[in-house]
C-alpha cells in the first residue's frame, strides 16, 4: 500500500472533522449575533472583557489536551472575535503606523476582526478614545526592562476613560536596514526600545547617533525612506516596510515583555480574576505613606505594582501609581480603597479589570 493510501482513511477524518467543527463554529456565530442584538437594544456593552475571560478559563480547565493554554486562547480569541465581527467592527485606537508593538497587543486581545485605527502619539490614542472616535484604546504602561511609561501615566490622572482589560506581550526587537543600505548614519526607534536595547547598541553600533521616534513601526517606515538609517523595531515592522534583518532578538534582557492596558468608556464587572489600578497622593506628614497604605495590609490586599511620578505641576510632590488584587466591587477592596481616600491628598480609581492570562 502506497504511503497516501495509508494516510488517505487519516485525511478523511481529519475532514468530517473539520466540517462538524464548521458547522458548530457557525452556530456559536449565531448565538453570538443573537445575543448582541438583545444586547444593543437593551444598550449593553458588546465587548465584556471579563466574560471573555471566564470564557477562556473554563476552556483552559476542562481540556484533557494535547492543546496547549497558548494555543487554546488563541484560537478561541479568534472565534470571539469572529462573533464580534458579524455584527460591527470594533475599533480599536492603536500608536501607529502599522506594525506597532501596541498594534500586535491590539489583535492578541481583541483577534483579527477588529478595526485597528492608528493614532501618532499616545495622547492621540486617548483623545480618540474619549471623543468616541474608537470604541476602546491599546496604550503601553510598563516594561519589564525600562518600567513605566510616562506619557500613559500621565495621561491616566488626565482623562475619564477607565482601565478595562490588559495584555502581556512578549517584545523582541532587530536591527533593520534598507536593502540598499550600505553606509549608515544613524540608529532610529522608540525611546523605550531603543533603551531596552542600550548594552547591545552600545556595543555593536557605539558610533551611530541614536534618534528617537514616536513609535518602533515609525523608525522601520524612516529606515524604509532612507538607507542611511537603521531601525529598532520588530520583524512584523520590517516585513511591513520591506526591510532587512539584521540582527534579531537584540534587547538586552531576555524574556522583555510589555504590558498594554485597554482604555474605555466602560467598566468591565467581576471576573473572578481581576486587578484594580489606583492613583493617590499621600499628605506631606510625617507616616502618611504608611496610613495611605495600612487599609490594603490589614484587608489583606496584594499590592501587585506601585511606582511614584513627580504631581505636575507641583514641585516635589508625588502620585502614586498602584495595582492590587480584586475588584472595586469586592467588598475587601472597596472598604479598603474608602479608607485610603480618607488619608490622601489625592484619589482616583483607574479602574478595575480582568488580570492578563
Amino acid at each position: 500500500m502506497s504511503k497516501n493510501k495509508e494516510l488517505e482513511p487519516l485525511r478523511n477524518q481529519i475532514d468530517q472533522i473539520d466540517e462538524k467543527l464548521l458547522n458548530l463554529i457557525n452556530d456559536r456565530v449565531r448565538l453570538a449575533s443573537e445575543i448582541g442584538s438583545r444586547k444593543t437594544s437593551l444598550g449593553a456593552p458588546v465587548y465584556r472583557p471579563e466574560r471573555e475571560v471566564q470564557i477562556l478559563d473554563r476552556l483552559i480547565k476542562s481540556s484533557q489536551g494535547p492543546l496547549s493554554e497558548d494555543a487554546i486562547k488563541a484560537i478561541f480569541r479568534e472565534i470571539i472575535s469572529a462573533a464580534r465581527g458579524v455584527e460591527a467592527l470594533l475599533t480599536v485606537a492603536v500608536l501607529g503606523p502599522e506594525g506597532t508593538f501596541t498594534e500586535q497587543a491590539a489583535y492578541k486581545v481583541f483577534g483579527q476582526q477588529i478595526d485597528a485605527t492608528p493614532a501618532s502619539s499616545i495622547k492621540e490614542v486617548f483623545r480618540l478614545t474619549e471623543t468616541g472616535a474608537a470604541d476602546f484604546g491599546v496604550v503601553p504602561i510598563e516594561n519589564s526592562t525600562e518600567g513605566g511609561v510616562n506619557a500613559t501615566l500621565d495621561l491616566l490622572l488626565k482623562t475619564e476613560l477607565k482601565i478595562c482589560n490588559e495584555i502581556d506581550l512578549r517584545v523582541s526587537h532587530c536591527l533593520l536596514a534598507h536593502p540598499d543600505a550600505q553606509k549608515s548614519k544613524t540608529i532610529a526607534g522608540h525611546e523605550q526600545a531603543l533603551a531596552q536595547c542600550r548594552g547591545w547598541l552600545a556595543e555593536n553600533w557605539p558610533q551611530l547617533d541614536q534618534v528617537a521616534t514616536s513609535s518602533t513601526a515609525d523608525a522601520a517606515k524612516a529606515a524604509a525612506e532612507d538607507p542611511t538609517i537603521l531601525a529598532v523595531a520588530s520583524e512584523l515592522a520590517g516585513s511591513v516596510y520591506g526591510l532587512e534583518i539584521r540582527a534579531r532578538k537584540i534587547e538586552d534582557i531576555p524574556g522583555n515583555t510589555t504590558r498594554f492596558l485597554v482604555i474605555s468608556r466602560q467598566a468591565p464587572e467581576r471576573s473572578g480574576r481581576d486587578k484594580t489600578s489606583i492613583a493617590v497622593a499621600n499628605p506631606d506628614q510625617s507616616g502618611a505613606l504608611l496610613r495611605l497604605l495600612e487599609p490594603l495590609a490589614d484587608s489583606k490586599i496584594s499590592m501587585t505594582r506601585i511606582e511614584s511620578r513627580p504631581m505636575r505641576p507641583q514641585l516635589w510632590r508625588y502620585v502614586f501609581f498602584i495595582d492590587i488584587e480584586g475588584h472595586i466591587e469586592d467588598s475587601s477592596v472597596s472598604e479598603a480603597v474608602e479608607r485610603m481616600k480618607g488619608e490622601a491628598a489625592f484619589f482616583k480609581l483607574l479602574g478595575s479589570y480582568p488580570r492578563s492570562i
